[in-house]
């Protein structure tokens, strides 16, 4: 069943479905390809009545990179079904770069976020910048013993992740630390911060998320399905989207700054050790 181009798609226990990021040489970064194959299997596990619980995990050594920087591997925005309602991808300027970060970014990390099924991000090895929009996106975080976590964007000029939820994930205070000095943080202080939901040695990532996976499964998959929309409506009414949809107009006035300054929408004395992480 791995017939995506950037991803394996495959049932590993009854109940469970399991989306497997594939591309290891290139640390599982985020290309438009695998924006979209991630989508796409994530509909095919939602539409899978057999299917109650979804697994988010990566081909090793790392969970993800981030973004991809390097490009969109030849897959042009706008030629395939887009998930927001916008348009426009290749305006010139802001109105271009604001339209294509609404889609491949926001849009698609709100729409994984809000699936009816519940989600558990299977993290080991380094979790960056935009892999930290995944795992957050996930109902449930399961660390190894060795994942580290960082979104060093501000040394590149901008806030943080588009998906900006720091302040929810780890409290206003260390979300300040973590954003300001862009440092790795182990899965030890992410469990400490409520972050991360288990920390498991390295070889027992994949049974012990398999084992929490069987133990929801379970469940009722209605009750399962009202029980994630009640906590995330909770985070809904105490202000959280709305609190992520100003974040992210201040995220392109950064790229605005920095293209009028350096030409280019991050500051590139910062790219290089972003990238290194």
């Amino acid at each position: 069943m791995s017939d995506f181009e950037t991803l394996i798609y495959e049932q590993p226990a009854p109940g469970v479905a399991r989306i497997v990021m594939n591309r290891p040489a290139a640390r599982n970064a985020q290309n438009l390809q695998m924006g979209y194959d991630l989508n796409a299997a994530f509909d095919r596990a939602v539409a899978d009545d057999s299917i109650k619980v979804i697994v988010l995990a990566a081909a090793d050594p790392h969970f993800s990179s981030g973004h991809d920087l390097r490009g969109d591997g030849g897959v042009v925005l706008g030629q395939q079904p887009v998930v927001s309602n916008w348009g426009g991808f290749a305006q010139p300027g802001a109105h271009g770069r604001f339209a294509r970060e609404q889609e491949i970014y926001l849009q698609n990390t709100r729409r994984w976020r809000n699936l009816p099924k519940p989600t558990i991000a299977a993290v080991q090895g380094r979790c960056i910048a935009g892999g930290l929009m995944l795992a957050w996106a996930c109902d449930i975080i399961i660390a190894s013993d060795d994942a580290l976590f960082c979104d060093p964007v501000v040394t590149m000029g901008v806030l943080g992740v588009e998906w900006f939820v720091h302040p929810w994930e780890l409290g206003a205070r260390k979300a300040k630390e973590f954003l300001f000095t862009a440092d790795n943080w182990s899965a030890q202080e992410a469990h400490r911060l409520g972050m991360v939901n288990q920390v498991v040695p390295r070889a027992e990532l994949e049974s012990s998320v398999l084992a929490m996976a069987g133990r929801i499964a379970a469940k009722p998959a209605f009750a399962l399905a009202m029980a994630k929309q009640a906590v995330n409506q909770t985070l809904d009414i105490m202000g959280q989207q709305s609190a992520i949809d100003a974040a992210f107009g201040l995220h392109h006035l950064c790229h605005a700054h920095n293209k009028e300054v350096f030409g280019t929408v991050v500051d590139p004395g910062g790219v290089p050790a972003a990238v290194k992480r």
